[in-house]
């Protein structure tokens, strides 16, 4: 009986565990998920289609907003339209240009 109950009690702490494991993982995942289906939205018309992606969805993860449609509207998201990317040295000109899309 003590067998029965030792190989129950075990079963039980692992279930318990991948539950706990895949609710954190959701969890993590939903900021992500969110950003992905703003971003696609965003990027939808980019002649780059990857490098819009990367950098809305990095531009998303920080400020946790995306403008609504293709071009403009950045006045929706502050945080969004105020990043910039750093110089290029080889730069024509010393221009900080935007980095979200």
């Amino acid at each position: 009986m003590l067998h029965f109950t030792m190989k129950l009690f075990s079963a039980t702490t692992v279930f318990l565990l991948l539950l706990l494991a895949s609710s954190f993982l959701q969890a993590a995942m939903a900021g992500s998920a969110f950003c992905e289906g703003k971003c696609k939205v965003r990027c939808a018309k980019a002649g780059m289609m990857d490098r819009c992606l990367n950098y809305c969805g990095m531009c998303c993860e920080d400020c946790k907003c995306v403008p609504s449609g293709t071009y403009g509207n950045k006045d929706e998201c502050p945080c969004y339209r105020d990043k910039v990317a750093k110089n290029n040295k080889n730069s024509k000109n010393n221009q900080n240009k935007p980095k979200c899309p």
